[in-house]
């Protein structure tokens, strides 16, 4: 017999999501412990496994991968192979589609100016306040891309608008926004990207209370702590339209104790995301509610009520911690628009989290 943990490792089904497979009735254990709940595996049951994980990974429906195993097993190769087909079949037709809808955008968008290309001045020389950019940039850094396709997100947006500093991070399945007030800079708006190596030196400077001096000299930015400087090359990108995207819908409101509510979603139920849409890869779900009484709990497996919402479960730790509050504000929407977490202080400082869509 194989133990869950050698059958992830030689299958390429991670743990949680054959507990995920076994809940779903799609490859279930030879034998589970009565006492510790320990499932083992028969070592035939590793063909499947891995059948199951190049389906996974091919996009194909856990409706469909259900009945693919259930013909490979009775050796129904008349199924499997029209199954396979109609899957391939959908997604050539899908890809077609995006072809012809990317098309068109692309040829929309050679048509018209970005607004959104990043405002530049010769020099820009404004004082921080160091707590204050330490915070926001302890608030927002979690949320910044890593992906190398996507290098206008590489980093952290500094945002420059009359008094205030807005400092902004997105991988596009989460984004922070967090703020710090400004002196000595009066002229127009200016935006500049600090690459995250860059923005992490920064942070090392703000150490004290004093006041730092920020300076934006065409392609240089540069942060100036005393004696001591943070220096580098912004990135040569435009970021996107952040206010656009931070416009939501008008939702619930619900406060949560953060140190509890954490321990909750660390412990609690996971699912296993059978949809592909963060960066190309599965992840772990917390599903969150808001009960009748006002308060947020992670939800049960099978627990489908109307209303709730599924989010990366590591991506929310993430942004709990980064709140720094024994009490936040998560706001909730439609289960298809972003849960926005928030301080209760102010409105200065927030993220958001997208939904991960459940398969029914």
């Amino acid at each position: 017999m194989r133990s869950i943990g050698e059958m992830a490792r030689d299958s390429g089904l991670s743990v949680s999501a054959l507990r995920f497979y076994d809940g779903a009735g799609v490859l279930v254990p030879a034998w589970v412990d009565p006492v510790s709940g320990y499932r083992w595996y028969r070592p035939e049951q590793l063909e499947e496994a891995r059948l199951l994980a190049r389906l996974r990974r091919a996009g194909m429906a856990l409706a469909d991968i259900r009945l693919v195993l259930a013909g490979w097993s009775s050796e129904n190769t008349d199924l499997v192979r029209k199954l396979l087909q109609a899957h391939l079949c959908r997604l050539e037709l899908g890809l077609s589609d995006a072809r012809i809808e990317f098309s068109t955008v692309r040829a929309l968008l050679e048509r018209r100016e970005n607004p959104m290309a990043l405002l530049r001045t010769a020099t820009v020389r404004l004082a921080v306040s160091a707590p204050e950019l330490a915070a926001a940039l302890d608030a927002v850094r979690f949320a910044a891309s890593t992906d190398p396709e996507l290098p206008m997100l590489g980093g952290v947006l500094f945002d420059i608008e009359g008094e205030t500093l807005h400092v902004v991070a997105t991988d596009r399945y989460r984004m922070a926004v967090a703020q710090a007030g400004t002196t000595g800079h009066g002229g127009p708006r200016v935006q500049v990207i600090v690459p995250s190596p860059l923005a992490d030196a920064m942070r090392a400077l703000l150490s004290d209370d004093a006041s730092v001096q920020l300076t934006v000299d065409g392609d240089r930015v540069a942060l100036e702590a005393g004696d001591r400087q943070a220096a580098g090359q912004r990135l040569h990108h435009d970021f996107p339209d952040y206010r656009r995207l931070v416009r939501l819908p008008a939702g619930h409101r619900a406060l949560v104790d953060v140190p509890a509510f954490r321990a909750a979603v660390e412990t609690g139920s996971v699912r296993v995301s059978e949809v592909r849409e963060q960066d190309s890869a599965s992840c772990d779900l917390s599903v969150l509610k808001v009960t009748g009484d006002g308060t947020v709990c992670v939800c049960e497996d099978g627990d489908d009520s109307q209303g709730n919402i599924a989010v990366n479960r590591e991506f929310l730790l993430h942004a709990l911690a980064a709140g720094a509050r024994d009490q936040l504000i998560l706001e909730f929407g439609a289960p298809t628009a972003p849960l926005a977490i928030r301080r209760t202080d102010g409105e200065g400082t927030f993220s958001m989290l997208m939904p991960v869509r459940l398969e029914n």
